[in-house]
């Protein structure tokens, strides 16, 4: 065996060895440690942010939930979602924005619709919502379409509703909210949030302890 092959095998091994070494590294070591770091000190969000109601998992925190009955909270609308249309073996729904203008007349007369319609859903007998107390996170969808948290004041404008189909007194329902009112972040980021999934879960939980 002359020197050139005995140079190219070695250079095979030491190639191999270096493949092996970076794949036990890489694919299973660096894994597992940065799994157990994020189990052992955030195994919520590492998890999924998941959220539990009696005892079983019911959603994500991340993720809004669409296909509540007017009993409960409402959230954004979700005029982003879509379905893939590529690969249609299976039923995939896609999230995004509309990517409409602001002047677009589609865009338009889908929020004068959905306003009308929120007017329409949270007037109760001796509590009138006009058009103009509609927060604009109530006639439009995030950019994802899938924003799990709607503003405070728009929390607010369904209380009267959600008191009235429940059977609650206004007060309980708007204290319900306050509880489950998040503020910004380290005080200064984002704006205050409420969590449609979690807000229902505790009005159900009230509901049921009457």
């Amino acid at each position: 065996m002359n020197n050139s092959v005995v140079n190219t095998a070695r250079l095979l091994g030491a190639g191999l060895r270096a493949l092996l070494v970076l794949t036990l590294v890489t694919g299973v070591i660096y894994p597992l440690v940065v799994t157990g770091i994020a189990q052992g000190l955030f195994p919520g969000k590492a998890n999924g942010s998941e959220v539990k109601a009696d005892g079983k998992v019911v959603g994500s925190s991340l993720i809004a939930q669409q296909g509540y009955s007017l009993d409960y909270f409402q959230p954004r609308p979700a005029n982003g979602l879509g379905e893939n249309s590529v690969n249609t073996q299976y039923k995939l729904i896609l999230s995004g924005a509309t990517n409409l203008s602001a002047d677009n007349d589609k865009l338009v007369k889908s929020v004068e619709e959905a306003r009308a319609k929120v007017v329409k859903d949270n007037s109760t007998p001796g509590h009138e919502v006009k058009p103009s107390q509609v927060p604009a996170d109530a006639v439009t969808s995030s950019g994802s379409g899938l924003d799990p948290d709607i503003s405070p004041a728009y929390a607010d404008l369904q209380v009267h509703r959600v008191a009235e189909r429940n059977g609650l007194t206004v007060d309980r329902v708007h204290k319900l909210v306050d509880d489950h009112t998040e503020g910004r972040t380290l005080g200064f980021i984002g704006e205050p949030r409420v969590n449609v999934l979690e807000l229902n879960i505790a009005l159900k939980d009230l509901v049921a302890k009457g």
